[in-house]
């Protein structure tokens, strides 16, 4: 992992304007919410990770293994006001959830995800229905190719992964926990 304070990181992109930094720096910081810990992480451009856990070693991992290639620097105070509105959110999902963000992810990733953030809040939708959105000619491949994105989603809560479920109306797996999806929907049903 390449880790770093958070002076180093600032001195290695002093001189540039941070959107067109050489080096991707990801500023991030965990919080205890409702949900467990909420890892945030944000680029020049926004928000490009939300990860839920139980662990904040185990988030750290996972920040490390997604963005390989970035700079890494734990710094509460470059996140804080992003932070913090995740953590409202998790409160009171009715509030919304208004973040700019780097969604990193293939051209067909980002577009599910884009039609995953269109679910409506305290609805859910089948994985087969969001495939038909994606491609209505062959929907049966289409629905392995929405969990896939489901399951390269980095950003929990922005992108609601939680409220794709199986086409029997059962949960089905959540990248973050079962327990903590349910308790998602739940909340936001209730909003």
């Amino acid at each position: 992992m390449n880790l770093m304070t958070s002076e180093a990181a600032l001195r290695l992109n002093q001189a540039a304007n941070p959107a067109e930094a050489t080096v991707d720096v990801l500023f991030f910081a965990i919080a205890d919410t409702i949900l467990g810990k909420v890892l945030l992480a944000r680029s020049a451009k926004g928000v490009c990770a939300i990860v839920l856990g139980d662990d904040a070693a185990e988030l750290e991992a996972d920040l490390a293994i997604r963005f390989p290639e970035a700079t890494l620097v734990a710094n509460e105070v470059m996140v804080h006001d992003d932070l913090a509105k995740v953590a409202r959110y998790a409160e009171k999902p009715s509030e919304g959830l208004d973040l700019t963000f780097d969604m990193r992810g293939t051209p067909l990733q980002r577009r599910i995800w884009e039609q995953i953030r269109a679910i409506p809040l305290g609805k859910t939708m089948s994985c087969m229905h969001l495939a038909r959105l994606i491609n209505s000619v062959y929907p049966w491949v289409a629905a392995r190719v929405v969990a896939n994105a489901c399951a390269a989603n980095p950003i929990a809560l922005a992108v609601p992964c939680h409220r794709v479920i199986r086409t029997d109306g059962e949960l089905a797996g959540y990248r973050w926990g079962s327990e903590r999806k349910r308790d998602l929907i739940e909340k936001e049903a209730q909003a």
